[in-house]
Order: structure tokens, then sequence, then C-alpha cells
């Protein structure tokens, strides 16, 4: 029989709750979206239309992959973060909702300063912090920073894609080093760095453990490696006054705490995130 594209979104939203996937609504509507090519306003307008066969098996053999673990954004290739529509392939991690919080606290201090005001997004991955505050705050000026190539190449065209070439750079830099002294000096740096324990990697969820970068997981033997290196070299590149904002994980905010305060940073506060988890530490230099 027949299946409108509303049997199919609840059908796979079925099928993707019992296999105890969180956002199984949003992730049934985004593989069916991306099957039979439409967006979601062209999708909720077809709802009552009925499908053809290749897009029911389309559906169904995203569907499958997803069910083995296989993250919705690698399969699509795109995914949504903070109003913008961002490229996602497998050299960068996805971009999680909780981010967000760190994006808003990086806009809200950007448009603080207002005109030039420089911002840095250091281990940025799809660049996804910083095109937000370039999208939200059209006076600042954003570098983009990532020692992968394969993840400037997908922040560059995340850049392109949103119209942000003329406010973003991007930049090849390490940040367990000393930032290169051409750099300059930035109002505020924002950083969601690897924090994963190395030795809880074999542990992670599948969907995380055997598609996401490890290179952007593993934070070394505690997690904290990459808060060390930035607290300790990255002074520099702030303005006097500047702000640095950490993304930590779920137990690290202390102990990231300790380590800016140990470094000289002063006026340190932590954030809530959605889920009522220390997700931000920002402190002053």
């Amino acid at each position: 029989m027949p299946k409108t594209y509303n049997d199919l979104y609840l059908d796979g939203r079925r099928q993707l709750k019992q296999a105890g996937v969180e956002a199984a609504a949003l992730e049934s509507r985004e593989l069916l979206c991306y099957a039979s090519g439409k967006d979601r306003d062209s999708f909720y307008q077809d709802s009552r239309l009925y499908v053809g066969e290749d897009v029911e098996q389309r559906f169904g053999e995203l569907l499958e992959r997803r069910v083995e673990g296989e993250p919705a954004a690698y399969l699509i290739g795109e995914w949504e973060f903070y109003d913008l529509q961002l490229d996602i392939n497998r050299s960068v991690l996805i971009p999680r909702a909780d981010t967000e919080l760190i994006a808003e606290r990086a806009i809200e201090l950007a448009s603080q300063v207002g005109e030039g005001c420089r911002v840095l997004d250091l281990c940025t991955g799809s660049g996804c912090i910083g095109l937000a505050v370039a999208k939200h705050v059209p006076q600042a000026r954003v570098v983009l920073a990532d020692l992968s190539e394969e993840a400037l190449h997908v922040a560059r065209s995340n850049a392109r894609r949103n119209g942000l070439t003329r406010q973003v750079m991007c930049l090849k830099a390490d940040a367990r080093k000393a930032p290169p002294a051409m750099l300059g000096a930035f109002y505020v740096i924002v950083c969601n760095p690897p924090y994963i324990p190395s030795g809880d990697i074999p542990g992670l969820d599948h969907s995380v453990r055997d598609f996401e970068p490890h290179m952007a997981l593993d934070g070394g033997e505690d997690g904290l490696d990459f808060y060390r290196s930035i607290t300790a070299h990255w002074q520099d590149a702030l303005r006097p006054g500047g702000a640095l904002i950490f993304e930590v994980g779920f137990d690290q905010a202390d102990a990231v705490e300790q380590l800016m305060a140990q470094q000289g940073y002063h006026d340190i506060d932590t954030r809530l995130d959605t889920q009522n988890i220390w997700r931000s530490v920002e402190g002053r230099f």
C-alpha cells in the first residue's frame, strides 16, 4: 500500500525511538528530507502526498545505517547549529546543542565590544562557534584556527555557504603550542578542545567512538591536556581584559577553573548547559 511522507516520517521516528535515538523525531525528518531532496517547508507542505518507491527505498537504507549507529549528520552531510546550516563530514565533530551555550556567550561579549572586535575560535572543527559569532555580530572579525587541514577545509566551506567570508579567515594552528606572533590579539578566544580522557574513548557510544574523529576527542590521560596548554601559552593572544571561554566535559569545570586561576586568569565564571551540567568556564586575563 502506498505511503505518504507523513507515514514514512512516523515509521522512521518509531524505528529510531526503538533503537534508542534521543532526537528520533528530528532525525527522522532530516533523513526523509535528504532522501526526498526536499527542504523542511516542502516536506511539511507535501506531508499528505504519496511517496515514490525510490524515495522510500533511500529512506529505508538511511534508517538502517542510522539504527546501526552511523550519525545522521554524517549520513546527510550537514547539520544545523545556532541558525546556521553547516557542511559536516567525518573530519569534524558534529555540533552539539550544548555548544550553543558557548557560542551565545561569545556573541554576547563580542557584541559588547562592537566595532573592531576580533574573535578567535580555537580548535574550530566545522567552524560552528566562530561562524555563529560572525553571523550575529557583523562588526566582528573572526579567525577559525585548527591543526587539522581537513577540518579547516570544512570550516572554509561553511564560511562560504553562510556568506561570511568577508568577516572570517581560517588559519592552521596547534593549540598545544604558543600562538604564532602574526596572529595578533583578540578580545575573545573561544575554544571547544578535545577533552575526553584517552582511556575513556574505547567506552564511548558506538556512534561517537567509531565515526567521529579521535583527534577532536582525545584530551590526553586526564582529558585536560589542551586546557593546560592553552591557559599557559595563549595569554599573549588576548588583549588586556580579554576573555577566554572554554567548553568543558561534564566533570571538568573545577579542574579547568583551577588551571585558569594558576595561570593568572581572574573573574572566572562557570555556566550550566541545558542539561544542568557545568559546561562553560570563562576567565579574563
